[in-house]
């Protein structure tokens, strides 16, 4: 587990980045702070892993704050002027964050941090059960396992090292690779159509060219998928 600090002078931040931080299981907040001298002090004992750093505070600036630690954590700059960004990396931190920050994009910082500590294998959640002749999966997200059905999940997006699992109420985020959860997944069910999606067949709407509708969400048909996904699409006496 990897224990954050986010020291920024905008309560807005605080909050966004504590959220943010909640959604991801291998992380902990230990504290937020707008305050630069505290959070030198909860370095300084020993207390933080990683901080999410804002560059310009009134007390102390983000680049006066990383040259005073020294290398003692890891720091994640976020600002709103990527001028900054030089200085920064000049500094040896993990990543730039220009707000508003995005969760993916977020999370990518993220996992920037688990990977150069070598725990990638031992923290990274997973699909825990799966059998296809059950109606429900079990999965990691945030510091729970969730139990979601079958028949609820709708749509499911990849990206890098983590899946959005789009039910008829919720998204429900995951640490996860798309071809586990794809095989994890009974095929008669669920299909995948591009590099990013895997579709519930029985929540399709309409086929249009290369392109599915699902609700409100229009999901691209990759090139690689196309043929198989038609075969099904026929199989089925869809359309």
């Amino acid at each position: 587990m990897i224990r954050c600090l986010v020291v920024d002078d905008e309560p807005l931040a605080l909050d966004i980045l504590e959220d943010y931080i909640s959604k991801v299981p291998f992380l902990t907040l230990v504290k937020t702070t707008t305050s630069a001298i505290e959070g030198l002090s909860l370095v300084q004992n020993d207390a933080i892993d990683l901080v999410f750093l804002d560059v310009q505070m009134p007390e102390l600036t983000g680049i006066q704050f990383l040259k005073i630690i020294n290398g003692k954590c890891d720091v994640i700059l976020t600002t709103a002027y990527s001028q900054y960004a030089l200085d920064g990396y000049d500094l040896d931190v993990v990543d730039y964050l220009l707000k508003p920050i995005a969760f993916d994009r977020f999370y990518k910082a993220a996992q920037k941090v688990l990977q150069s500590s070598g725990n990638t294998n031992s923290s990274a959640p997973e699909v825990l059960s799966v059998q296809k002749n059950h109606d429900f999966i079990f999965v990691k997200t945030e510091h729970k396992i969730q139990k979601i059905y079958l028949d609820d999940i709708l749509y499911i997006e990849g990206l890098k090292d983590y899946i959005s699992i789009f039910t008829r109420s919720e998204r429900i985020i995951t640490l996860q690779n798309m071809k586990k959860m794809e095989e994890s997944l009974p095929s008669k069910s669920f299909i995948r159509v591009h590099k990013s999606y895997i579709i519930a067949l029985g929540k399709i709407e309409s086929i249009e060219r290369s392109r599915i509708q699902i609700g409100e969400k229009i999901i691209p048909i990759g090139d690689t998928y196309r043929e198989y996904f038609f075969k099904q699409i026929e199989n089925k006496n869809i359309g």
